[in-house]
């Protein structure tokens, strides 16, 4: 196998993509529009690029698509596979997958969930997307940066799977922090909340994930003891505990209202996953284009 990859932009994530290609004996050509950031990997034996559509194995890591096309123009993609690792919405993957095969040129879709520190690490990986022939015939590369996991043929299914990972991240962490403000000591507070993320996580009667997963799949959601109606008013009790605290409730507030919603919309005697139900209709699909 031939060992050569571009990396096209070096902001955090792509700059070190690029040493640890180097650090693994790669050839790497690499671009930036601002040009001088190439240098201290030119420095180390990179090759700087005139354009961004240099190479036949093409890595963008960008601030979003649009840069993309900036970078590429009306470039001529003929035999070039890409693969994009920056960030963006699902059906604008699809998007850019039409967009690279009119110019000749092949789209994989990824999202790499380390931040740059982690890349190349043990437990480092990314979703990949698109057509998985190109995902494994590239795979030895790709796994420099990480474990590959294809999610599938639909290019959008690599992001809606980073964006989804996202959001359990950003929300998990902001609940963490919103009860760390409630109990005013954040450190006192941090052994209860690695408790409860482990339990959650786990296959106890805790297990809330995998008990949720398994009721979203087949569509039932028992409520019992623990019924929607009285998990809404112990949301309502958290939203006044941080109203009479002085503390910004848009968190709350926002979980308070989709948790009534729920209610009011015949759920009352169901179980928690029922709010799936108002988040996202069962006839709807992650993967439709």
């Amino acid at each position: 196998m031939t060992k050569n990859v571009t990396i096209a932009g070096l902001g955090a994530m792509g700059s070190k993509m690029a040493e640890v290609y180097l650090d693994h004996g790669y050839e790497v050509t690499v671009w930036n529009r601002t040009a001088a950031k190439a240098d201290p990997l030119v420095a180390r034996g990179a090759v700087r690029a005139d354009t961004a559509a240099t190479g036949s194995l093409i890595l963008l890591s960008q601030v979003d698509y649009r840069s993309m096309y900036d970078s590429l123009g009306d470039a001529d993609l003929s035999g070039k596979v890409l693969v994009n690792l920056s960030s963006d919405t699902p059906q604008t993957l699809r998007e850019a997958a039409r967009w690279v095969s009119e110019r000749g040129g092949e789209l994989v879709t990824a999202g790499i969930m380390v931040p740059p520190p982690g890349i190349g690490q043990p437990g480092a990986y990314s979703f990949y997307s698109g057509d998985e022939s190109l995902v494994e015939q590239h795979r030895q590369t790709l796994e420099v940066l990480g474990e590959v996991k294809f999610m599938g043929e639909d290019h959008g299914l690599a992001m809606a799977y980073y964006t989804a990972s996202l959001h359990l991240f950003f929300s998990t962490l902001a609940a963490f922090m919103q009860g760390a403000a409630l109990v005013g000591d954040a450190g006192k507070f941090l052994p209860f909340a690695q408790e409860t993320m482990v339990e959650l996580g786990g296959d106890g009667p805790m297990g809330y994930l995998k008990i949720l997963a398994r009721e979203i799949e087949q569509g039932v959601y028992p409520g019992g003891e623990n019924n929607m109606h009285m998990m809404a008013v112990s949301m309502e009790h958290i939203l006044h505990a941080s109203k009479d605290a002085g503390l910004d409730v848009t968190l709350p507030a926002a979980l308070s209202e989709v948790m009534n919603r729920t209610v009011d919309s015949g759920h009352a005697a169901d179980g928690l996953g029922s709010v799936y139900e108002v988040i996202r209709p069962r006839n709807r699909s992650i993967s439709s284009a």
